[in-house]
């Protein structure tokens, strides 16, 4: 069966940004979330941004009105039961992942392909929660999702080949490059970038050179667009320091994936990046 409808649970950075792209390729989708006021402050957040696309040529206005028709919000799961692909976007909690994803089996259509958009938990052990494995797969976005080109397609171990075309298939339709992986710790960009992350924090507390120095070296001899520093402040502390440890104990603890202790202090402090004002960075 095509996928014609989508359902995104969560309205948060990643679910809001899911749900704009779907919206302005010319799907239509169901934003849900159990609480109403983060629901209506992802939907301003998404027509803010849809009307900035048309203001700056990117989408005519007849592309913007039929994105801002096809968006339905809810805080009742069972009005996701009318999607072909229902992807989950809640924190990355493998309980509340699995809590939500448990639920969302119970009630849509047969056919219907459950996805998680988990960013390094193990596919596989999300879908035990689900009642038809063979039609769940990870689909893993990168922030902000409407901009950034790649989608990670986790298999897990029951993962249909149909369910796999499918989906491979649906992130070109939204003009998405899709890269197929193994369900294993990171996938593949998050297994690559913890290196990134933890030598450039080591390289921070041994004095060799200060945050704003290796992201300009990495910026300018490296040609990254951002450095290690600025990208985890975008992130978010919080947010990289939970994938950095997921990593970790996924590969039973080897040596090169440890987080560093910094980071914890980061989070205890409650400096979390952007989102906060101060990371690496100030951002006041």
């Amino acid at each position: 069966m095509p996928i014609n409808k989508v359902g995104v649970m969560g309205s948060g950075t990643m679910g809001s940004g899911i749900v704009q792209l779907i919206l302005q390729n010319g799907f239509p989708a169901i934003m849900y979330d159990i609480n109403e006021d983060i629901l209506e402050k992802g939907k301003n957040s998404i027509v803010k941004r849809l009307n900035r696309l048309h203001e700056k040529g990117r989408l005519t206005l007849k592309e913007l009105n039929s994105a801002k028709s096809n968006l339905t919000l809810s805080t009742e799961m069972k009005d996701l039961n009318v999607c072909d692909l229902i992807i989950e976007a809640v924190p990355e909690k493998l309980e509340l992942k699995k809590n939500v994803l448990e639920e969302a089996s119970t009630i849509c259509k047969d056919h219907a392909i459950l996805a998680t958009n988990t960013s390094s938990l193990s596919v596989t052990q999300i879908s035990t929660s689900v009642e038809k494995t063979e039609h769940f797969i990870g689909m893993h976005f990168f922030n902000p999702a409407p901009l950034m080109p790649l989608v990670e397609v986790v298999k897990g171990v029951k993962t249909t080949s149909s369910t796999i075309e499918l989906v491979m298939e649906f992130a070109k339709q939204l003009h998405k490059t899709p890269v197929l992986c193994e369900d294993t710790p990171g996938f593949i960009v998050n297994r690559i970038a913890r290196p990134f992350y933890n030598e450039a924090i080591r390289i921070m507390k041994d004095q060799i050179a200060a945050p704003e120095q290796i992201d300009r070296i990495m910026k300018e001899a490296g040609n990254f667009k951002m450095g290690p520093f600025e990208l985890q402040d975008l992130i978010g502390i919080d947010v990289n320091f939970s994938s950095t440890k997921t990593v970790h104990e996924g590969f039973f603890g080897e040596s090169r994936f440890r987080p560093h202790p910094y980071q914890e202090r980061m989070v205890q402090a409650g400096l979390l990046g952007r989102k906060t004002k101060k990371g690496f960075y100030d951002y006041e």
